[in-house]
């Protein structure tokens, strides 16, 4: 083989790397992967590029595993009743929250209330259960 050849046969296995790490990408960070190549090399408007449709009935295999991959990552606690033991309610939302009595208490006052938005799912399910634990109604959404 020449010099050229090799060169040739070194980029084709680059770029056969490079597609095989992009298969295993989520849709999330393949969106954050194109948004940083548009930054890196000032793409500013989309190029038309014709687009294939698929038959009816049929799926590719990239995009199931897309689907199955892509679960929600952020989830939002809302308080929706406080029960007969208020007292306790608040005690364990303060300790789950960091928040102060007062802003505490006008999230139970205030029900149906958010607790937190954009918690990550062992965080809800925590949140919940201790809430519920003392009485609360909480739902994750």
């Amino acid at each position: 083989m020449t010099t050229t050849n090799k060169k040739v046969d070194t980029k084709k296995e680059s770029v056969e790397g490079i597609v095989e790490v992009i298969e295993s990408l989520t849709v999330k960070e393949l969106a954050e992967l194109v948004e940083t190549l548009k930054e890196k090399f000032g793409v500013t408007g989309i190029a038309s590029i014709p687009q294939v449709a698929a038959q009816p009935g049929t799926a590719s295999a990239g995009g199931e595993a897309a689907a199955k991959q892509e679960e929600k990552a952020e989830f939002t606690v809302n308080l929706v009743s406080v029960g007969d033991k208020k007292i306790q309610v608040l005690k364990e939302l303060r300790a789950l929250t960091n928040l102060g009595l007062k802003e505490a208490k006008d999230l139970i006052d205030k029900t149906p209330s958010t607790i937190r938005e954009g918690a990550a799912k062992d965080e809800a399910e925590k949140i919940k259960t201790k809430l519920e634990e003392v009485g609360a109604k909480v739902e994750i959404k």
